[in-house]
């Protein structure tokens, strides 16, 4: 279940580059060189200021737009509790609120259903005041209520934990040498071609080397976004109780192995599911450890 990081860092790259060609323009118009290039070199020290203040700008930009992405990018369809058109509706506005209220939070997420046949729930947003919980239609259709409990549960705990904030910290340092590293490849890069080519040569650069380090540095975002879902995990059987928590991390896996003696593995609701890929790149890349271990670690408590 990792659409909460896979739109984070979709959002946080095209921010970046956003920012950069923005940047580009305007000091184009202006005639605004570079603060951090010197003689022909860099002034390292200036880039490092240049390169934290874009790349905490841009991760917290990121921060800022994930409900709204999240709900546009998924047609996420928010529950207004006093107006729940279905029962299906008010079950999930209710679990949401009553697990917050035990989670200790004062104000009660935005609560939504996305239409999508995959089983897949996630939770986003700039603060626990402005936080969302979504769920799939597919994961209401195919799990029993307290499986559905113990994942809106793990949900409520990434709220309630302050994982997006930290994600977002995290997100910003990355970027800061997202920022300072493509700057200084692409420095290198422009020295190849003639004098005249340099300053496109240098733009081009920079967006492609920015692009490629942040897919690199997703890797440590992935790791980090794999160690903070035991904690939801826990977080999540603290709510729901252990045997809810425990039973939906086997529906899921139960869910997974059907679908694949289906032979339905080209299905994208399946290839999401997937978190256990043997593929060490994948398994690398992915936001979710495998769901044996996430069994195994919560039995053990």
């Amino acid at each position: 279940m990792g659409k909460r990081i896979t739109l984070f860092l979709l959002t946080n790259i095209l921010v970046l580059t956003t920012i950069v060609i923005v940047w580009s323009i305007i000091t184009s118009i202006f005639d605004i060189g570079p603060s951090y290039r010197s003689d022909g070199g860099i002034d390292y020290l200036s880039l490092m200021v240049f390169s934290i203040i874009v790349g905490f700008t841009g991760s917290f930009i990121s921060l800022g737009m994930s409900r709204w992405m999240a709900k546009t990018m998924m047609k996420v369809k928010v529950i207004d509790p006093n107006n729940a058109v279905s029962g299906q509706e008010r079950a999930v506005y209710e679990k949401v609120e009553r697990l917050s209220r035990a989670a200790g939070l004062s104000h009660t997420p935005q609560v939504g259903i996305y239409p999508s046949h995959e089983v897949n729930a996630f939770a986003t947003g700039p603060s626990k005041k402005r936080s969302l919980v979504a769920v799939s239609q597919g994961l209401l259709d195919s799990m029993d209520e307290d499986a559905v409990e113990g994942v809106i549960a793990h949900e409520v705990a990434h709220v309630a934990n302050g994982d997006m904030v930290t994600m977002t910290l995290l997100q910003g340092i990355i970027n800061t040498f997202v920022v300072f590293l493509s700057r200084v490849a692409a420095m290198i890069v422009s020295r190849f071609v003639r004098s005249e080519l340099q300053w496109i040569v240098q733009f081009a650069a920079i967006i492609i080397f920015q692009i490629l380090f942040s897919i690199l540095g997703s890797f440590v975002v992935s790791a980090y976004s794999r160690h903070r879902e035991y904690h939801a995990d826990r977080g999540g059987a603290d709510l729901a109780g252990k045997d809810k928590m425990t039973h939906a991390l086997h529906s899921l896996k139960a869910y997974i192995s059907r679908a694949e003696s289906d032979d339905h593995t080209n299905d994208t609701a399946i290839q999401t599911m997937k978190i256990s890929n043997k593929s060490s790149i994948f398994r690398a890349l992915s936001s979710h450890p495998p769901l044996e271990e996430r069994i195994a670690r919560l039995e053990q408590r």
